[in-house]
């Protein structure tokens, strides 16, 4: 899986591909397609507000309602909560703070001379499966890989003599498309997750326990079906395919594979031995039983199983200031013991230079959250869940196409609604309690929804984090657009989406388990 030869393909996928990429580079700026589609959403939920709908809202028990955006009320509520709504958009905060950390340590040189350093230790055919691991363990740290991994990943590969685009394509597909895998370590997700399940299944059977680990064993499988499927993308499709693409950002800033100084080295050494103290001190602080980052009575990831307390624990709180400080403390470290900071106006002059590379995203940002927030008062995309939804249920497939159906309908209804629990607390109200009758656990129907709800997430550009990854490319393509990122990813998604598929199929004929305390049949007791 080598990159030995990188011809750009002609075939009729690649011509396709391409005509993705000049279609979606011509749709408008990303920032005035947000405001765009808010103003498609405000005219459709006028439209529909005067429909009575028969579906249920599952969160009210009551038919589901469209609102009028463009009702007096609803203009000046959105009016009023605009800078809320901006400010608490949550991966804005999440993006500028991690960035001001990696932003002092990339300006004193030390990422740059620790990534030449892994890279004369990395053979250069084990780059990208590498890099796709690493993003798979991002998910243990919540959202943290959009903002560490995925940059990071053009870096290596940069200075590693290889096309940064095809360093992002593969660290996105392992943060956002294999969001659902894991490495050994379960993420927040699965507590989440399976509050939700068990809150559907109780409308059936009010004794049936949802375990948080009910999917363990297969999205552990699945990192490696990542890891796999990503490897052989990237060094055979996407990198062949970015060949006639030429990187034309600043060559001031981009990443070279120089030869470590000795006082790099020096400066690397200490930085490194930081980094272990600081490890060291975080470690101590967290595995005692009493720990202040602990939620109370509960683990250092949530105080129990309920959805409501996975967010409980002080850690999952504190990923992003803790990256934020993982890497401050070692750039400043690096700097000093180099040479490259003087003064703290380096330090500041490092965090400056940061957000000064922000302010594309933060226009971005701002658009997208009041897109995102008029989408979630108008109630369309949960009509459109619970729509697709009872739909599948009336069809009465068999059951191994209804959970393919289920899959499907996930990475449609994933394009337009990004947040995992929200789809979730919408499809899995109907469908979990509808299998179930049928003789399906919650734990398998959770699993077909896993593998739709992260198959789509890197194609659709109503993804929070979607504008960021179109920044991180500018860097190194300028002409980089929605079309161009679309394009570099549909051939992940599409893979992903079919390949994960058949491996839920498997994993249910052979009758592996697909986690702690999981079933494929439900029997009630």
């Amino acid at each position: 899986m080598t990159t030995a030869t990188l011809e750009p393909p002609r075939g009729l996928f690649a011509r396709f591909l391409d005509w993705v990429e000049r279609v979606g580079n011509r749709l408008p700026d990303p920032a005035m397609l947000f405001l765009l589609l808010m103003f498609v959403v405000w005219a459709v939920s006028w439209w529909l507000s005067g429909v009575q709908f028969s579906e249920v809202d599952p969160r009210t028990g009551q038919p589901i309602q469209v609102k009028d955006l463009l009702a007096g009320t609803s203009l000046t509520a959105f009016m009023a909560q605009m800078v809320n709504t901006f400010v608490t958009f949550a991966p804005l905060g999440v993006v500028l703070v991690a960035m001001l950390g990696l932003g002092v340590a990339e300006h004193s040189g030390f990422i740059s001379a620790g990534l030449r350093a892994m890279l004369t230790v990395t053979p250069k055919q084990l780059l990208t499966p590498t890099l796709i691991a690493v993003g798979i363990l991002s998910h243990i740290a919540v959202d943290a890989g959009y903002v560490l991994v995925v940059p990071l990943g053009a870096v290596i590969f940069y200075a590693a003599g290889r096309h940064p685009l095809a360093g992002v394509a593969a660290a996105f597909a392992a943060v956002s498309g294999g969001f659902s895998a894991t490495f050994f370590l379960p993420s927040s997700l699965d507590p989440l997750l399976s509050g939700l399940s068990q809150t559907a299944a109780h409308l059936i059977d009010p004794t049936v326990v949802v375990n948080p680990l009910n999917n363990y064993t297969f999205t552990t499988a699945s990192a490696f079906l990542i890891i796999l499927v990503g490897w052989y993308l990237t060094d055979r499709v996407i990198e062949p395919r970015l060949a006639a693409k030429p990187v034309d950002g600043d060559p001031a800033s981009l990443p070279t594979l120089d030869a470590l100084k000795p006082e790099e080295k020096r400066g690397l050494g200490w930085a490194v031995a930081s980094m272990v103290v600081l490890t060291v001190l975080f470690l101590l602080t967290v595995l005692p039983e009493t720990s202040p980052w602990r939620a109370p009575a509960g683990t250092a990831i949530s105080a129990g199983q309920s959805n409501l307390l996975v967010s409980a624990a002080p850690l999952m709180q504190s990923i992003v200031p803790l990256i934020f400080i993982f890497f401050l403390v070692p750039g400043i470290v690096y700097g000093i013991t180099s040479g490259s900071v003087t003064t703290h106006r380096d330090v500041i002059a490092g965090m400056t230079k940061s957000m000064s590379g922000m302010g594309y995203y933060i226009v971005m940002a701002f658009f997208c959250a009041q897109f995102i927030f008029a989408f979630g008062q108008s109630n369309l995309g949960a009509l459109i869940a619970i729509k697709g939804a009872t739909t599948l249920q009336s069809l009465g497939l068999p059951l191994a196409m209804t959970l393919i159906g289920i899959i499907l309908l996930t990475a449609s209804v994933n394009l337009l609604i990004g947040s995992a629990s929200a789809k979730w607390a919408l499809i899995g109200a109907i469908m979990v309690p509808m299998l179930m009758q049928l003789g399906i656990s919650p734990d398998l129907t959770q699993a077909a929804y896993r593998v739709g709800d992260s198959s789509t997430n890197i194609v659709t550009p109503l993804m929070p984090y979607f504008p960021l990854i179109v920044v991180f490319c500018r860097r190194y393509v300028q002409s980089t657009g929605i079309g161009t990122l679309v394009a570099l990813m549909l051939p992940y998604s599409l893979t992903l989406l079919v390949t994960w598929t058949a491996f839920l199929m498997l994993f249910w004929g052979l009758g592996i388990p697909l986690g702690v305390g999981s079933s494929y049949e439900y029997v009630r007791g």
